[in-house]
């Protein structure tokens, strides 16, 4: 397959109803209990978790065996999904982004599914589905928010606000490096929020600044990145380059989300 392909819209939108499906299982449990376990990093894990990998890893295969999957769970397993260096393309995917908020019930946590073609996020879709929205974009072909099983509707970044920026940083793994790096810039408002979900509010232009000093993996980003882009925004390492993807152990620097500007 050549990326993007002609039938990208298409793509994007069965990637969205791949997602639906997860976040149903994942509500599932969600409503009706589950047990919680350690891996091997000492982070959470449940069945929900593995319940949505499953099913994802499952829907790509079908939908597109020729492009190899790295899963979250997969990985954490010893199962990497690709070979190093990597194919041009492949799927990663965090069937359960923000599991510390499951496991916390408050609802902050998501489903991401993003492509990588040449090193570079083109395709994601973000889930979140306590809250019924849906965040999807193909670079060149826009980027979309989506509430319930309602109609799409086409978002866009937006420039520097004058009353100040909307600045989100993790509920769970904020660090005094992120506030300092917040307060650079002038400020309206700080929310800490769970999950990749950050990245759809940056590209629907309701938030503006997403800075993270400390620990992620691709996983976690590509599919907001893929978004995000779509509709106009940036995101960039500290030193101003562009976080890669398919890097041996798919760890990420620090970087910075940002909206139009």
């Amino acid at each position: 397959m050549t990326f993007p392909p002609k039938n990208a819209p298409a793509l994007r939108t069965q990637i969205v109803d791949i997602a639906r499906r997860a976040g149903t299982a994942i509500l599932d449990i969600y409503n009706s209990g589950y047990t919680t376990r350690a891996k091997p990093d000492r982070t959470p894990v449940t069945d929900a978790d593995e319940r949505a990998e499953a099913l994802i890893v499952a829907e790509l295969r079908n939908l597109t065996p020729e492009i190899p999957i790295v899963g979250e769970e997969g990985y954490a397993n010893g199962r990497a999904g690709i070979a190093q260096p990597p194919p041009p393309q492949f799927w990663l995917v965090d069937p359960l982004d923000g599991t510390r908020e499951f496991v916390a019930r408050n609802g902050q946590f998501s489903v991401n599914i993003g492509l990588v073609s040449n090193g570079r996020p083109l395709l994601g879709v973000i889930h979140a589905p306590a809250d019924g929205l849906f965040w999807s974009g193909c670079v060149g072909a826009g980027a979309f928010r989506q509430k319930d099983d309602g109609p799409e509707k086409s978002i866009q970044a937006r420039g520097m606000p004058q009353n100040g920026l909307v600045i989100v940083t993790s509920r769970s793994h904020a660090s005094g490096a992120d506030s300092a790096v917040a307060s650079a810039y002038p400020i309206a408002e700080h929310r800490k929020l769970g999950s990749a979900a950050k990245f759809g509010l940056i590209a629907e232009g309701t938030a503006d600044l997403y800075p993270r000093m400390g620990p992620t993996s691709e996983w976690d980003t590509c599919a907001g990145e893929a978004i995000l882009v779509s509709a106009g925004g940036h995101v960039e390492r500290t030193d101003g380059r562009l976080l890669e993807y398919g890097k041996l152990g798919f760890r990420n620097p620090d970087f910075v989300a940002r909206g139009a500007w």
